[in-house]
């Protein structure tokens, strides 16, 4: 961990707590309590990804569920693979393996960002014109490579081992986002005697508080 990249004395997460990860190979020390994102930002690390289409280097843009950069795929085991999860809300814990995605051979030399240079050909709706000739070359030759390029991350080939604790709530107002206008107006509904319920989608209430 590049204690460079964090303010000493400040904020909330103690700095003795540490927890080991990797990322496409390479071991990083991060602070429980860290996202994936927070943890690879403080070792220095910056490129995550690339585009979809032209494959052009990619790094974080935001703090939240909103990141359209930074998406990853977690890997525990073979039947535990999970694409496009966002670096961002992914919490940090230790062994956590993921792997940047929509890249080859890596991510620093990516063959695809080749798409970058030839970007000038591959105008909106190119494919409509493009392969459609000769016929027999869509189903031997063109849909199957654009098949291979498309999409992001690998799916599991096996089934979710996993069993999944479930809960049923009911209420009469449901109050979605805990920062200061949802807990005020979840409050105001709580005092009138209806049944409430506040979600947010944070590990803790209180937004920008």
């Amino acid at each position: 961990m590049n204690a460079a990249f964090r303010i000493s004395g400040a904020g909330r997460l103690s700095q003795a707590k540490t927890a080991s990860f990797s990322f496409d190979g390479k071991q990083y020390i991060g602070i429980e309590g860290d996202t994936l994102a927070s943890a690879l930002l403080a070792n220095g690390v910056h490129l995550v990804g690339r585009s979809f289409k032209y494959h052009r280097p990619r790094g974080f843009l935001s703090a939240g569920a909103e990141e359209p950069n930074a998406l990853v795929q977690i890997v525990r085991d073979d039947a535990r693979k999970t694409p496009n999860v966002r670096a961002t809300v992914q919490e940090l814990y230790d062994g956590l393996t993921a792997h940047s995605q929509n890249r080859w051979p890596s991510l620093a030399f990516d063959v695809g960002a080749v798409n970058d240079i030839a970007s000038p050909m591959f105008s909106a709706g190119f494919y409509y014109k493009t392969f459609m000739w000769p016929k027999s070359a869509w189903l031997n030759f063109y849909e199957p490579k654009i098949r291979a390029t498309a999409g992001l991350g690998v799916s599991p080939d096996r089934p979710d081992p996993d069993h999944y604790a479930a809960r049923y709530a009911h209420c009469d107002v449901l109050v979605l986002g805990g920062g200061a206008a949802g807990i005020t107006a979840a409050l105001a509904a709580a005092e009138t005697g209806v049944r409430v319920i506040l979600a947010d989608e944070q590990a803790e209430f209180g937004g920008s508080l």
